[in-house]
């Protein structure tokens, strides 16, 4: 793995992380891009979605990180999965860590479902509005790989 590089020899990525490409969840029948995330100091898995309109913080995943204890930006419904969820929007910081260079930190603005029970087992979720939209990022399927960077 190497990082990529505009041609004038800046780097376009800062860090790579191989993901897991497979079903989110046992029940799923297509595969999803996974990659590991910190979210706040909480280790977790989250699928790689473009159409997600925030990152989407699975219940349990919240509660370990002690965001359930953070006070709301606004409270929200959204269609998620099929599925009308209330919940909060919040501000936290997530962590891309790198397999290749350097972790990356994100002043992400996510959402987090507030009952437990309805999300089940569904992972978290990295959505473009607050998260990728704020970096550069690119995906190469021949390896796994997925590539991320700073803006600007």
């Amino acid at each position: 793995m190497s990082l990529l590089l505009f041609p004038d020899g800046e780097y376009f990525a800062i860090g790579a992380i191989n993901y897991a490409y497979r079903p989110a969840i046992t029940s799923d029948t297509t595969n999803r891009i996974i990659i590991v995330v910190y979210v706040e100091d909480c280790i977790t898995e989250a699928v790689l979605d473009t159409g997600a309109p925030y990152p989407i913080i699975a219940p349990k995943v919240a509660k370990q990180a002690g965001l359930d204890k953070v006070e709301p930006l606004e409270r929200k419904t959204m269609l998620v999965r099929g599925m009308r969820l209330e919940g909060s929007i919040i501000r936290l910081n997530m962590t891309l860590p790198a397999d290749e260079g350097e972790d990356l930190t994100v002043d992400a603005t996510a959402f987090i479902p507030d009952v437990e029970e309805y999300w089940g087992d569904f992972p978290s979720f990295i959505g473009q509005i607050g998260f990728l939209e704020r970096i550069r990022y690119a995906v190469d399927p021949a390896t796994d790989t997925f590539y991320f960077g700073l803006l600007g």
